[in-house]
């Protein structure tokens, strides 16, 4: 997925059949062929931990808004709206629906990757802490390579670090909980922000 964000850059839509693919469907294969790797128990529901998620999720998304309202006159972020349209297609009249799919599909996906299958699995085959490591480390990664001509040094630095601390956030509260709900929606609020922050850019609000 680094490979087609940084130097295949399709359209969105074949963008997102290759993500679901790399994401979903090969690790249910794999899963499939290697029994130690289960992954239907990241499904399993527990509702005491839905509220926390839910009010951690709300936190989430007004501290990114006011961190962006705050600060963010000192980046420049003229570069984003731009690099989206060229690199993937995503532009004013379609940003409403890709919106969509990034808050709730996207997430999901990047969820069930990189914390359920990578993390969950691999802090039992491995340590606890080469687990934190790899999934973090590996989801900031994939981001850097989506995120490679948007910004400024200075803030494409910061956003790096950023990404791996909220890897290192999303894996704790998986392994509180045994799923990958909790984490799924701080990360589906983090969007909600992101995307609120892209509508501002091209001017939809």
């Amino acid at each position: 997925m680094g490979f087609v964000d940084a130097f295949w850059q399709p359209g969105y839509a074949m963008k997102s059949f290759f993500k679901i693919i790399a994401f979903l469907i090969l690790p249910f294969c794999y899963s499939y062929v290697n029994k130690n790797v289960p992954l239907k128990s990241l499904f399993a529901v527990k509702r005491k931990g839905m509220i926390h998620a839910v009010l951690m999720a709300a936190g989430v998304y007004v501290f990114i808004l006011a961190c962006y309202f705050t600060i963010g006159n000192f980046f420049d972020f003229s570069q984003v709206t731009g690099a989206l349209n060229k690199n993937v297609g995503v532009n004013k009249e379609n940003f409403v629906f890709i919106a969509i799919y990034i808050s709730f599909v996207n997430s999901l996906l990047e969820e069930f990757f990189f914390r359920g299958f990578v993390f969950m699995n691999l802090r039992k085959l491995a340590s606890r802490k080469f687990a934190y490591l790899v999934s973090s480390l590996a989801f900031a990664i994939y981001h850097v390579a989506m995120m490679a001509d948007w910004f400024s040094i200075g803030l494409f630095l910061l956003l790096l670090a950023a990404l791996i601390a909220a890897g290192f956030l999303f894996n704790r509260l998986n392994e509180k909980q045994g799923n990958i709900y909790t984490s799924w929606f701080v990360h589906m609020f983090a969007n909600f922000s992101i995307n609120t922050v892209g509508f501002i850019l091209f001017g939809i609000l």
